[in-house]
């Protein structure tokens, strides 16, 4: 996922790093390596946090409030943590690093989005990229003990057949778990997963 998270940066940084006069050219990796950091720091920290319900969402292109890739908490995180880090490394002013960020992010995670809510494009899916914000065996075991498949769910939420309220039934009660999050067990985990 790193490989192809990066592949996206380049792509959308041509004009806002490798073009850009207050970033010398022999940083422009370095520039770029900081922002995949910044997406990669903010998507773990939500999946790790518990928040794999919010992640599916903004995977699957459900944005938030306005419509506005931007205005998602997860998203509007992952900015404020990569102005901070271009900001620190590079001696940038607060608004030049902004400016970068609101260049890049926006297209990288239209992009991300774009590929994984793509059943036929399979460079990135749902299940490849919780698998590594969850650390591969989370996610998983997950997968293999109770049949609960990112990928299918996420492709259902990205056509607008299921919403988040869908999904926390779904992983309540696949589970064991019948809906709420004290039972314990995988159905008790994805139940904490999902926010129950």
């Amino acid at each position: 996922m790193l490989e192809q998270l990066m592949g996206l940066i380049q792509d959308h940084s041509q004009e806002a790093i490798v073009k850009n006069p207050a970033i010398p050219n022999q940083h422009n990796n370095d520039a770029m390596q900081t922002v995949l950091q910044s997406v990669m720091g903010g998507l773990q920290n939500e999946a790790q946090g518990g928040n794999v319900g919010g992640l599916m969402g903004l995977l699957s292109g459900q944005s938030g409030q306005g419509g506005s890739l931007m205005n998602n908490p997860i998203v509007a995180g992952i900015a404020q943590n990569a102005i901070g880090s271009l900001m620190e490394k590079f001696g940038l002013s607060n608004s030049a690093a902004g400016n970068i960020i609101a260049q890049v992010l926006p297209g990288v995670l239209g992009s991300m989005i774009s590929k994984t809510s793509n059943p036929n494009d399979n460079s990135m899916d749902f299940g490849g990229i919780m698998g590594s914000l969850l650390g591969g065996g989370q996610a998983q075991q997950t997968q293999q003990q109770g049949g609960f498949d990112f990928n299918q769910i996420g492709y259902a939420m990205a056509d607008g057949k299921l919403d988040m309220n869908d999904v926390m039934r779904i992983g309540g009660s696949l589970l064991g778990g019948g809906g709420n999050s004290g039972g314990g067990g995988l159905g008790g985990m994805l139940g904490g997963l999902f926010g129950r």
